[in-house]
């Protein structure tokens, strides 16, 4: 399923349906045309609509195709397929638009189902690897198959360990062996097609955090209480 989605994400026509709401930053509704017919819709976020950031060079959507790739080497597959391309707008990150239930999030869902607790501990645990600075609730996405998909990626990778989630209710816990294999997977390397889409720093920086992960066997614990994004939802 996934090798349909990134062809068509690589090579269908794409026709702009509008904005996304609320967006910091050039976001857009796509569909994916094959002649005549829709196969598909994805978020499609151009170079040229990024706004300045003090603590991130330009080029976010090259971290939002790295997110993807770093959580397929992981064997964590939680981001949608995501692609680099040209589009209307320019080079940008296209990502395939989950079809999820828009009334949950982090917060609903932690709380009304245990049954997905353990993705979630995925996801908490692709965020420290990647040193994700702004994992809201409502970046974690529930499909129709029961399926969390972790979405907004762009800021992640920092050489300085920043990490700001709402996903600290595992803090303290150990890593479920389950997990041990993926991080084993980035202390021996990062893969090179992750590699040359980030710094070289930032790449030494997230063996590192795999590396302290593996060492230390636990989720970490936010004891400052001041690592939550703004907002949290």
């Amino acid at each position: 399923m996934d090798d349909e989605r990134l062809d068509l994400l690589a090579h269908a026509e794409i026709e702009i349906e509008g904005r996304m709401p609320y967006s910091s930053n050039a976001t857009f509704l796509v569909e994916l045309r094959v002649g005549a017919d829709v196969r598909g819709r994805a978020i499609y976020k151009p170079g040229r609509g990024e706004r300045p950031l003090w603590d991130f060079p330009p080029g976010l959507y090259r971290r939002e195709v790295a997110a993807y790739r770093l959580s397929v080497a992981m064997g964590l597959p939680i981001v949608p397929p995501t692609v680099l391309r040209e589009g209307p707008f320019g080079e940008g990150s296209l990502q395939w638009f989950v079809d999820a239930r828009f009334d949950e999030h982090y917060f609903t869902l932690f709380e009304s189902r245990p049954d997905l607790h353990d993705q979630f501990r995925d996801v908490a645990l692709f965020d420290v690897v990647a040193n994700n600075t702004d994992r809201k609730s409502g970046h974690c996405l529930v499909d129709s198959d029961e399926r969390i998909w972790a979405i907004d990626n762009g800021l992640c990778f920092s050489a300085d360990f920043k990490l700001r989630t709402v996903i600290w209710e595992f803090g303290g816990e150990p890593i479920p062996d389950r997990l041990i294999e993926p991080l084993a997977r980035v202390v021996v390397g990062v893969d090179d097609d992750v590699a040359r889409l980030l710094h070289d720093e930032e790449v030494e920086a997230i063996v590192e955090r795999a590396s302290l992960l593996v060492e230390s066997g636990h989720f970490p614990v936010d004891s400052t209480g001041h690592r939550y994004p703004w907002p949290m939802v």
